[in-house]
């Protein structure tokens, strides 16, 4: 198939508009719901057969349900691997259901429901993973979204439970209410004064976790830290959620402290550093995945701090997600090499930072 991202509503990727609290900090808020459908044996138990069953139940009750209106559905596993990429880029699909540790073949039946800020994974370690993403802190405005959608797709599919220790799910650290509450947060601040080692270290202390953009088994990139709750069991919804809330303030008020600190102490430094950032930006033509990460989370800095006038944190946040090597593979209509690629990402944030970048009188 040939992955049309024009028909994914606002290409599933509401949250980049960057409108929440505190958006320039925390990028997305993200609540992930898993859940299983009794009767049928886990995904990676499966066969073939009872995975496909099971997507073609899903399709059929998410038509009707609310939560999902103008939903799009994709076949995971009939996209070619640029396509997988792109889904996983988007933040759509885990890594696990885009097959990316599989070769060129996805799980078989594998699918996913998109609408602007929600969606369902089909077939990934569990049979569902409903997820609904948020612009900035917005922990519990995602919650809510969520759990009625959860109720919807429990109210017409029979959700494996048990009374004692509440969802069933393929993973024990995920059975109970099933949640994943998650942010996705830039710390440059806290990595620049080298505070970012204890803040981290406290995160575990409280039951938190962190991973990188891409979640689990990704690498921690550009000062972004994907914070998230460790374990279910035995907690509530709204406990996990509220000690994620009242957590992740406080790095946002550490964050916001070691900023203020650079500018205080260390302003021609910090300057200096940032506008080489831009400057390479602004005119590199060659510039490889890794390197632009980091060089993006200087000018998302930068334009914290006011050096740089003009980028939305829309802008900002669509240059980090459209500048990954399967959107420009996408976007070129062929496999990009890993040359190409780089030759395309430096053309592409080149011409959004001199369309839209305004440097202070």
């Amino acid at each position: 198939m040939t992955l049309d991202l024009s028909l994914l509503p606002d290409g599933g990727l509401h949250w980049l508009i960057g409108d929440g609290q505190h958006a320039g900090i925390v990028l997305s808020s993200r609540i992930r719901l898993a859940r299983n459908i009794a009767g049928f044996a886990f995904p990676v138990r499966a066969r073939e057969g009872e995975r496909l069953r099971v997507m073609h139940q899903v399709r059929a009750v998410a038509a009707r349900l609310k939560g999902l209106e103008g939903a799009a559905f994709v076949r995971v596993d009939e996209c070619s691997p640029v396509e997988r990429q792109v889904l996983h880029e988007r933040h759509l699909v885990s890594r696990e259901l885009a097959g990316l540790d599989r070769g060129s073949v996805g799980p078989t039946g594998s699918a996913v429901l998109v609408t602007g800020d929600a969606g369902v994974m089909v077939n990934e370690e569990d049979h569902l993973r409903v997820q609904v993403f948020r612009s900035g802190f917005d922990v519990q405005g995602a919650l809510r979204q969520a759990e009625a959608l959860d109720a919807e797709l429990g109210a017409a599919l029979p959700f494996a439970a048990h009374t004692e220790f509440g969802y069933l799910t393929a993973c024990p650290t995920n059975t109970g209410t099933g949640l994943r509450a998650s942010v996705l947060i830039h710390l440059p601040g806290l990595v620049l004064t080298q505070e970012i080692g204890k803040v981290l270290q406290g995160l575990q202390h409280m039951g938190l976790t962190y991973r990188g953009l891409y979640g689990e088994g990704s690498d921690v990139l550009g000062n972004l830290f994907q914070i998230s709750n460790q374990t279910t069991l035995g907690r509530s919804e709204e406990d996990l959620t509220e000690q994620l809330e009242r957590v992740v303030r406080r790095v946002i008020e550490r964050e916001e402290e070691a900023r203020a600190i650079l500018a205080r102490d260390a302003g021609y430094i910090i300057e200096d550093k940032l506008w080489r950032a831009y400057g390479t930006l602004r005119h590199a033509r060659n510039l490889p995945a890794d390197e632009a990460m980091n060089l993006l989370s200087g000018l998302r800095l930068a334009a914290g701090l006011n050096l740089v006038t003009g980028l939305s944190v829309y802008t900002l946040n669509k240059l980090l997600i459209f500048s990954q090597s399967a959107h420009l593979s996408h976007s070129a209509g062929r496999v990009l090499t890993e040359g190409e690629a780089n030759l395309a990402r430096a053309r592409y944030v080149r011409q959004i930072l001199a369309n839209e970048a305004r440097l202070p009188e």
